[in-house]
């Protein structure tokens, strides 16, 4: 008769968190600086598996029509080729006269892809950015400027800086 050892050891992976979420406190971060005038160290957003996301602020800066912010990605113990990239979130008012009250135009910046072909959720010649993200960045956005008061349209620009590199590793 052969025995098995009950001493089974588990190892607990280190969770980490989707790029879309760190583009998501990257903006919350980058409004708040643009309606409040200041920045914060961290931020917190609900990632939409239930959890929050208490991201650390990289690099804040503000100068009243444009506030700019990063947030470091950690993939956790997921071999994710982006982590350690900086996740970029620039927030700038739509121009007077465009833009719908309390719209969040979402759009890319350097090292953000565009659809090319179909098989993403985003029409060809987007920036490719999913609905998931798109929706947890104008959540977040959305949250900071019902806090303010502001209905005033936003413009978001997620840039990843090396983004094209890190593409060239990636399906």
């Amino acid at each position: 008769m052969t025995e098995y050892s009950s001493n089974k050891t588990t190892t607990e992976l280190k969770e980490g968190f989707t790029t879309g979420s760190c583009a998501a406190a990257a903006a919350r971060s980058s409004v708040w600086m643009l309606l409040g005038g200041r920045a914060q160290d961290t931020v917190s957003i609900m990632t939409p598996a239930g959890k929050v996301y208490e991201a650390a602020i990289i690099e804040p800066s503000c100068d009243g029509s444009r506030a700019v912010s990063a947030v470091r990605k950690d993939g956790g113990d997921d071999p994710d080729v982006t982590t350690g990239a900086l996740i970029w979130a620039e927030a700038r008012f739509v121009p007077d006269g465009e833009g719908q009250p309390g719209e969040v135009v979402i759009t890319g910046g350097e090292g953000v892809g565009i659809v090319t072909r179909p098989g993403l959720d985003q029409p060809v010649g987007s920036y490719a950015i999913n609905s998931v993200p798109r929706k947890m960045i104008t959540d977040a956005v959305r949250d900071v400027m019902e806090l303010f008061g502001s209905d005033r349209p936003v413009c978001i620009t997620i840039s990843v800086p090396g983004g094209e590199k890190i593409a060239e590793k990636t399906f």
